[in-house]
């Protein structure tokens, strides 16, 4: 990368912390375990003191399920404060310490907590909306469409899923049975009434909260395939929803939010604001 790039990036990422502000670190689970390192949240709110009673977004990180760290996302957190959306960044624990199940209820909880204590951040309660990279995409449309999770899913008012892994992980790992490799017998295990369990195009019904889907036509085929099977059964209950294709690969799909004036920003807001 040229040094000019660097420094358009750097100036880029100065300019719009000084729009937000951030918590760091806020716990959302109620358990303690001295021995376990517990996930947290990174909170952004706009500064100006007009911005009270802010839609808010919840972020998932990706990282197949096995890395990845919200830090590394607070970018996303500081442009859409900018853009007056209260933000939430979690953390949640990685396997091989934790399987999808775990995560996805760590995921729940994050939404609970944030359902309960945003309104402290400038955010309304009323107004929750989840985005998710990846393997995060995947946690965020199981807990909105299994509701083994979450008691209510009209605290969601809509999903965003960009570029989202594990959609269909039944059919993906019937023909790739899991092994050791990228901790996907940890994550998964080897019983195929899991991975149903596990995949959120089972689940989708009448009560899946409304969603808008981002997909890189260079990304994984795995990605593509999954993506294709849940829309053809979301479309069954929301017959609108399109995909949005970007000529993009998978990490350049959320790369791309490092831009403030990323077009994604004003999609998503629309999207946002149509659904309040």
């Amino acid at each position: 990368m040229k040094k000019s790039s660097i420094l358009l990036i750097i100036t880029l990422l100065l300019f719009t912390s000084c729009a937000s502000k951030k918590y760091k670190n806020v716990t959302y689970l109620n358990e303690t375990d001295e021995k376990t390192e517990q996930p947290t949240l990174n909170i952004f709110t706009p500064k100006s003191s007009k911005h009270t009673n802010n839609q808010v977004i919840i972020f998932v990180h990706g990282g197949n399920w096995n890395s990845g760290d919200k830090k590394t996302y607070n970018f996303i957190g500081r442009n859409f404060a900018k853009k007056g959306i209260t933000t939430v960044i979690a953390g949640y624990t990685l396997s091989p310490e934790a399987n999808y199940d775990d995560m996805a209820k760590e995921i729940t909880k994050a939404v609970t907590w944030t359902k309960e204590h945003i309104s402290e951040y400038k955010g309304d309660p009323n107004e929750i909306f989840l985005t998710g990279h990846s393997a995060g995409g995947h946690l965020i449309a199981l807990i909105g469409t299994n509701p083994k999770y979450l008691e209510d899913k009209s605290i969601i008012k809509g999903i965003i899923l960009n570029d989202a892994a594990g959609l269909d992980m039944k059919h993906y790992l019937e023909e790739n049975p899991p092994t050791n490799k990228n901790e996907y017998l940890a994550t998964w295990s080897n019983n195929p009434e899991e991975w149903k369990d596990a995949s959120p195009i089972y689940f989708v019904d009448e009560k899946t909260p409304k969603m808008m889907i981002y997909l890189g036509s260079k990304t994984y085929n795995s990605i593509k395939v999954g993506n294709a099977r849940f829309l053809n059964e979301l479309n069954k209950y929301q017959p609108n929803v399109e995909p949005i294709i970007l000529n993009k690969k998978h990490a350049p799909m959320v790369i791309q939010y490092i831009i403030p004036w990323s077009k994604r920003y004003k999609e998503i807001l629309e999207f946002m604001k149509s659904k309040s």
